[in-house]
């Protein structure tokens, strides 16, 4: 089987991975050297459901030992097989680069012979790229659960970001649907490659020229090697297993806290396999998606907690209302917020003000009290902010009470005038000659909900 054959099966079986971003790494370029990590060097492009495709995203090899029920690559199914030598690896990238399709790597693979054995494959085809190839652009790999520390280690001085996957988000779930998985296996690389980040981040931190001192060169050039600069992610498929948004979420939330992760991506689970423990849905549930991840943003950046969104009562989200309308909506009594006195916390949750908008805010009522109409050139998206907000003790044009329902049903009229998701699940081909219509975008979160 040439390359070109590899390409086409092993990129479309990557596709189903969506833990792979292209933002946080600062790896610059040397003399000589191919590519460039920094923020800058690094395009974004999207695919019809909204992920980042701006590197080129393959597998090693889609021969897996693990029947994994969702999986397309267990070894239960009838579909072509390849896999990559590390060579062919590099000589594709540094192609692909040159021709100015790509910024960087994405590498993941299914489990062939062992964990250990297929980490040990990928660590040769990353090392052949920075070390002999001198390729010093953005460089993203999926850690194989189950694999030494020693690996571990060595993978991560060579990327810019690693991530393991959770796939499922309960022991019970991954023991019915991935039997030959384990949730030790999993957890334990996770906690290891954030202790390392964590300590590597230390040793890289500037020290006061007051205490420091010389040392041999040695020990200067190994403590000043980078494990994992961009940070760790993870993915989580929405859709095969029972759990209810209020388990995504506070597992979310846990991994945030506990391991400082960079992102936690959903993945709209598809039914694409045949079997009596998997759902059978007639499309990708890709508004609960969309949903987790508007939660997941209001988690990071917004100071809400898994607990405020969700709870036993409503245990998934609103499908009609996002996450922050449906908040505000439940706790209506901390309405109507005033503008010229909130402080920037309280503005952050109020639907349609965002955390830039908030900012500024902040600085212009320094100078001047506001009112609505400078509120939209601050980029309040005062479609939704109006119902919850005073300027100077005065309500939005005519809405002179404050009443729950009216708010609702307006907010829902708002919603129904959008643009609905769309339910085809693609991600871009590396083959096809025509870009994607406008039609097959999916709305990508904006951040001001």
């Amino acid at each position: 089987m040439d390359t070109q054959e590899k390409l086409k099966i092993l990129s479309d079986a990557a596709k189903y991975d969506a833990s792979c971003s292209s933002s946080g790494s600062n790896r610059s370029n040397s003399k000589n050297g191919i590519g460039n990590g920094d923020v800058s060097g690094i395009c974004h492009s999207w695919a019809a459901d909204g992920r980042c495709i701006s590197l080129l995203k393959i597998l090693m090899t889609n021969c897996c030992m693990y029947d994994c029920k969702y999986c397309i690559n267990r070894c239960s199914n009838s579909v072509p097989r390849a896999t990559f030598t590390p060579k062919e690896i590099a000589d594709l990238t540094i192609g692909f680069y040159k021709r100015n399709y790509i910024e960087g790597l994405f590498l993941s693979s299914a489990v062939i012979k062992s964990p250990d054995y297929t980490m040990e494959l990928m660590i040769e085809a990353i090392s052949l790229l920075r070390n002999e190839y001198n390729f010093n652009g953005y460089i993203h790999a999926k850690t194989i659960p189950g694999s030494s520390q020693e690996l571990i280690d060595r993978l991560g001085k060579l990327v810019d970001r690693m991530s393991v996957n959770i796939e499922l988000p309960s022991n019970d779930s991954l023991k019915l649907l991935a039997p030959d998985k384990s949730k030790v296996d999993i957890i334990k690389p996770m906690n290891y490659i954030s202790s390392k980040i964590e300590n590597n981040q230390k040793l890289l931190a500037p020290t006061s020229k007051k205490w420091t001192f010389s040392l041999p060169s040695t020990i200067n050039k190994s403590k000043k090697e980078k494990f994992v600069p961009a940070g760790q992610t993870t993915q989580m498929i929405v859709g095969a297993s029972p759990e209810t948004d209020l388990k995504i979420i506070k597992l979310s939330e846990s991994l945030y806290n506990t391991m400082k992760l960079k992102r936690v991506y959903y993945s709209a689970y598809i039914s694409i396999n045949h079997d009596s423990c998997l759902p059978t849905l007639d499309k990708p549930p890709l508004l609960r998606e969309n949903r987790l991840y508007q939660a997941d943003w209001l988690l990071r950046f917004y100071g809400f907690h898994a607990d405020e969104l969700l709870d036993e009562k409503h245990p998934n989200f609103n499908t009609l209302l996002d996450p922050k309308c449906d908040w505000a909506l439940r706790n209506i009594s901390k309405f109507p917020v005033e503008i010229n006195k909130a402080n920037y916390f309280t503005l952050l949750r109020v639907p349609g003000i965002g955390v830039i908008s908030a900012k500024r805010i902040i600085a212009a009522r320094r100078s001047c009290s506001l009112n609505f109409e400078t509120l939209k050139k601050l980029g309040v998206v005062l479609k939704r902010a109006r119902y919850f907000i005073t300027c100077n003790g005065k309500y939005f044009d005519r809405i002179s009470y404050f009443n729950p329902t009216f708010i609702n049903e307006n907010l829902l009229m708002l919603e129904k005038r959008s643009t609905p998701l769309k339910s085809n699940y693609t991600q871009l081909s590396l083959f096809e000659n025509s870009l994607p219509t406008k039609g097959d975008v999916v709305k990508c979160i904006t951040g001001n909900f």
